[in-house]
């Protein structure tokens, strides 16, 4: 989600035909809000993360099995099933925990550091819009949290009087 701006509903549907490389890039195929297609060019390290995670999922001949699969309790063995939101939330949670991350994030929050992160290093809002299928840019500028941040600079312009 944050290399891609995806909403975690169309993460969670992605089946294994939905990437795939037509040519030397790799592409993922989602199905977003009111069933619209979007394709777009995989990242270098989203490609090597995923690639990563099939090779270890043991995906079978079926292309259209799901992408992200839950596991069978708690075997840690992936089963058929795709992995629905609240299954991903809680997986985020559990990786953000064992990282030592403790402030409250959500599978949204991805979205929008993805599209932060973009803008900061030099993306336009317009691909941003795009990336993230938001059919106003108001909406996209809703998810940039560059003004946000407090910088050391700014809080010490606060001055008192001894």
């Amino acid at each position: 989600m944050a290399y891609t701006f995806a909403r975690i509903g169309a993460v969670v549907t992605l089946t294994q035909q939905d990437y795939f490389q037509p040519d030397k890039r790799s592409i993922l195929r989602f199905r977003e809000k009111g069933g619209k297609e979007k394709e777009i060019s995989v990242h270098h390290l989203l490609e090597k993360y995923l690639d990563e995670y099939i090779a270890a999922a043991n995906p079978s001949d079926d292309p259209k099995q799901p992408l992200f699969r839950s596991t069978r309790g708690r075997s840690g063995k992936l089963g058929a099933e795709p992995l629905n939101r609240k299954d991903a939330w809680a997986m985020l949670k559990r990786r953000l925990r064992d990282a030592g991350v403790f402030t409250i994030y959500s599978n949204h929050s991805l979205r929008a550091a993805g599209i932060t992160n973009f803008l900061e290093n030099g993306g336009s809002l317009e691909a941003a819009q795009r990336m993230a299928s938001h059919a106003d840019s108001r909406t996209t500028k809703l998810y940039d949290r560059r003004d946000q941040k407090i910088l050391a600079a700014d809080v010490e312009r606060v001055r008192y009087s001894d």
